[in-house]
C-alpha cells in the first residue's frame, strides 16, 4: 500500500537500513538467531510453527491432504535420510538443483542460475549454516519482496517419500541447501503447491532484486546474441522457454528433446570457428539433468570435430549434466521467449554499462474506489492511481534529434501476493500501464487527471497488452518532459495490490499523485503497527471509530458521489449514478468531487454505507458548505485564501461541527425514516 503516512514510515526504516540485504525484515518477526540460541540452550531441534510438517504446508488441491500425491509422504530431518548430511558440499553447483514431483522448474531455473554467481548466491543462502556446528534443526534464507528484503526461517523436516526427498534434490543425495531454500520460498508463499507454474523471471527477482527484461524470439532485435553475451558477463540471470498452445503440450519433450512449456537456463554464450566462419553458440541447462537437445551442437555431435581441439576442450569442461550447447540461429528457432534478470542493475543495449538509477512505489486498486479498469472503460479508468515522472536528462547514446533528446526508462509493474491467495481461488489478475505526456501538471504535481483528460488524450507508450503475469515491464524510450504512468487491471473493479519500479539511465524525478489520503482502517493499521514497537505505551490499539475521528477532524474533502437505496444504504455506482443529491438536504457535488465519499464511509466489501456512515457523511458536508458560504464574501462561488486564513477556517469548521451534531443526528434520521 502506498499512502502518504505508510510511506514516510517506510522511508524512515529505510534510512535506518531496515529492509535492506544487510538488514532483512524478519519474516513474521521471527529471529534466526534468537531461536537458534533458544533450541541449543534447551538441547531440541527447531519445530517452525508458522509453518509446520503438516499436509497444509504441501497444498490445498493437487497436493490437499486427500490427493493421491501426497499419500505416504512422511517429514523427515536430513539427519534421518543419510549418516553425513551436509549444506554444501565443495561449493554451490547446478547439478545440486534436481527436480522433484513440484511443477516449478521456474523457480529450479533461477536457482541453478544463482549458481554462476557466488556473491549472489550467498546474499540468498546466508553463510555459517551446516549440519555440523551449532546444528539446532534452524536454516534461513533470504529473499526481496517488492522493494524489501526479508529473513525466512525454516526447520528442516523435509517431504520424503519411501526414505527420499520428494520435490528438489541434489545428485549428491547428501546435499540439502537447495531442499532447505525451497522449502522456505513454499512458506514465503503459503505452500509448495503455489510454487507451481510461473516464470523464471519471478525467482531471478526474488533472488536479486533486480531489473527483468522479456524478448520474444520471433521478434526479437538484431543485437539480441550481444545483450546476451553482455548479459552474462554482468553476472545476469537468463532464462528461456517455449510456449504452449494446448494444455496437453505441458511437459511434452521434442523429437529433439525439447520440452515445451519447461523452463530452462542460459548459462554460457560463446563464438567459434566451424569450418572457417564464425558461429554463435549458447549453452542452456535443463533442470531435469537427463533430458538434453539432440540437434546440432548437441553432445558428440559432428559439428564439433570441426572446431578447434582447445576451443571444444575448453567448451567441453564448461558443461554439466543437462546442459547443451546449440546454434544461437536454431535457439531463436525452437524456443519462444527469453527472460533476462539485470543483477547492478546494467544499460544492456548501450555499449556503457551504467547503473539504473530506481525508484519504487507500492499501491493498489481498491474496488469502488481506485480500481477503474483499462481505457476500454471510460467512465473509470481516470480513477486509477497515477504517478507523475519527469525525465530531465537525455541518455548519452540517445535517439532522436537534437531538438528532442530522448530518454530511456524501464518501468515494470508487479502485483503482490497473488501466489498466497492461490488457495482462496484467487489467481493472477491481467495488468498493464500506459504513459501519457502532459503539460498541465508542471506546477502541481498532486493534481489527478480527470476524465475528460483520458478522453482527449493518447497514450505515449503501453505495455503491448494486458496478461496475467505477476509482472509487465518495458524498455521505453521517450523525449524529454513529463509524463503520467497509469496502472491498471483489465477489468474494471478488481482487487489487488502493487509496486511501481521505474529506471533511468539518467536521474529523474518521480511523483505519486494517487494518494494523499489514508483511509480509517489504513491508519488503524499504521498506528497499531507503531504501537506495538512501543514498550512505553499501554494500549490495546486504536479502534476504527477512533481512527474514523481523526480522519474526520483532519479531512475537509470528498471526491466521490452516491444514491440512496430503498434499503437505507448507499451504495457507489460509476456507471449510472447522477452527480446530484437530490433528496432533501439537496447537495450538488460536481465531478470533481466523486472519490472520497465511498472510501472513508463505505463497507468495504458490499460498497454501501450504513447508517451511522451516512450521518458522518451528512455532517461533513452540510459543515463545509456552510464554512464556504460564510468566506464567499462575493457570492460567486470563489474563495481564496491565505495560509493563516486557512488554519481559521480549519478552526471554524470544527466548532460548526461540534456545534450541530447533536441536532444533525436527529434530523437526518427523521429524513431517512421518511424515505425508507
Amino acid at each position: 500500500m502506498s499512502r502518504v503516512t505508510e510511506r514516510l514510515c517506510q522511508e524512515r526504516a529505510a534510512a535506518d537500513g531496515l529492509g535492506s540485504n544487510r538488514n532483512a525484515i524478519k519474516y513474521l518477526k521471527q529471529d534466526y538467531e534468537a531461536l537458534k540460541q533458544q533450541c541449543l540452550q534447551t538441547g531440541t531441534l527447531f519445530k517452525d510453527e508458522e509453518f509446520p510438517a503438516c499436509p497444509s504446508a504441501l497444498g490445498y488441491r493437487d497436493l490437499g491432504p486427500h490427493s493421491f500425491k501426497t499419500q505416504g509422504i512422511v517429514w523427515k530431518r536430513p539427519t534421518e535420510l543419510c549418516a553425513n548430511p551436509q549444506f554444501i558440499i565443495g561449493g554451490a553447483t547446478r547439478t545440486d538443483v534436481c527436480q522433484g514431483e513440484l511443477g516449478d522448474c521456474w523457480l529450479l531455473a533461477a536457482i541453478a542460475s544463482l549458481t554462476l554467481n557466488p556473491d549472489i548466491l550467498f546474499r540468498v543462502v546466508p553463510k555459517a549454516q551446516s549440519f555440523q556446528k551449532d546444528y539446532a534443526g534452524i536454516f534461513h534464507f533470504q529473499f526481496w519482496q517488492y522493494g524489501e528484503w526479508v529473513d525466512v526461517v525454516v526447520d528442516d523436516r523435509l517431504p520424503t517419500k519411501n526414505g527420499k526427498l520428494v520435490f528438489v534434490h541434489s545428485e549428491e543425495g547428501s546435499e540439502f541447501w537447495s531442499a532447505l531454500l525451497e522449502k522456505a520460498y513454499a512458506k514465503l508463499n503459503g505452500s509448495y503447491e503455489a510454487l507451481a507454474g510461473g516464470s523464471t523471471v519471478e525467482g531471478f527477482e526474488d533472488f536479486t532484486g533486480g531489473i527483468s527484461e522479456s524478448y520474444e524470439l520471433c521478434r526479437a532485435p538484431s543485437n539480441l546474441y550481444q545483450i546476451i553475451q553482455k548479459a552474462l558477463r554482468a553476472g545476469s540471470l537468463l532464462g528461456c522457454s517455449i510456449d504452449i498452445t494446448a494444455t496437453a503440450e505441458i511437459e511434452a519433450i521434442t523429437s529433439l528433446k525439447l520440452v515445451k512449456g519447461h523452463a530452462y537456463s542460459i548459462t554460457g554464450a560463446e563464438e567459434v570457428y566451424y569450418r572457417g566462419r564464425p558461429e554463435k553458440l549458447v549453452r542452456l541447462r535443463n533442470p531435469w539433468g537427463e533430458v538434453e537437445w539432440t540437434g546440432s551442437w548437441s553432445d558428440n555431435a559432428p559439428e564439433w570435430n570441426y572446431v578447434d581441439p582447445k576451443q571444444k576442450q575448453a567448451l567441453d569442461k564448461q558443461v554439466d549434466d543437462g546442459e547443451f550447447w546449440m546454434a544461437f540461429s536454431d535457439f531463436q528457432r525452437q524456443f519462444s521467449r527469453l527472460e533476462i534478470c539485470n543483477l547492478t542493475p546494467d544499460t544492456l543495449t548501450s555499449n556503457k554499462v551504467n547503473k539504473w538509477d530506481l525508484t519504487l512505489f507500492n499501491g493498489q486498486w481498491r474496488r469502488g474506489s481506485s480500481a477503474g479498469g483499462c481505457q476500454n472503460y471510460q467512465a473509470t479508468y481516470w480513477t486509477n492511481p497515477q504517478f507523475k515522472i519527469r525525465l530531465d536528462e537525455p541518455d548519452d547514446d540517445h535517439e532522436g534529434s537534437l531538438n528532442e533528446p530522448c530518454c530511456t526508462i524501464l518501468v515494470g509493474l508487479m502485483q503482490k501476493n497473488r501466489r498466497r491467495q492461490k488457495r482462496m481461488g484467487e489467481g493472477l489478475l491481467s495488468i498493464g500501464y500506459s504513459l501519457y505526456r502532459v503539460k498541465f501538471l508542471e506546477n502541481s504535481p498532486d493534481v489527478h487527471a480527470g476524465r475528460t483528460f483520458f478522453m482527449r488524450h493518447q497514450p505515449a507508450a503501453r505495455t503491448a497488452s494486458y496478461v496475467n503475469l505477476r509482472e509487465v515491464s518495458s524498455r521505453i524510450t521517450l523525449p524529454c518532459g513529463q509524463y503520467l504512468i497509469v496502472p491498471s487491471t483489465f477489468e474494471p473493479f478488481k482487487n489487488g495490490e502493487f509496486c511501481l519500479r521505474v529506471f533511468a539511465e539518467k536521474k529523474y524525478i518521480l511523483f505519486s499523485i494517487q494518494d494523499c489520503e489514508v483511509t480509517a482502517t489504513e491508519l488503524q493499521r499504521i498506528l497499531n503497527r507503531v504501537l506495538a514497537k512501543r514498550k512505553d505505551v499501554k494500549s490495546d490499539g486504536f479502534n476504527i471509530n477512533t481512527c474514523r475521528e481523526m480522519i474526520s477532524l483532519l479531512d475537509v474533502s470528498f471526491e466521490c458521489y452516491f444514491t440512496l437505496k430503498p434499503s437505507g444504504s448507499l451504495s457507489q455506482n460509476f456507471l449510472t449514478m447522477s452527480s446530484v443529491l437530490s433528496w432533501p438536504p439537496g447537495f450538488r457535488l460536481n465531478e470533481e468531487v466523486q472519490h472520497s465519499i465511498v472510501t472513508r464511509y463505505a463497507c468495504s466489501t458490499q460498497l454501501s454505507i450504513d447508517f451511522d456512515g451516512f450521518v458522518a457523511c451528512m455532517i461533513r458536508l452540510e459543515t463545509l458548505f456552510k464554512v464556504f458560504h460564510l468566506l464567499d464574501k462575493e457570492k460567486n462561488g470563489i474563495i481564496q485564501l491565505s495560509l493563516p486564513e486557512v488554519r481559521l477556517v480549519q478552526l471554524k469548521y470544527h466548532l460548526i461541527q461540534l456545534k450541530q451534531q447533536t441536532t444533525l443526528k436527529c434530523t437526518y434520521f427523521k429524513s431517512l425514516l421518511s424515505l425508507i
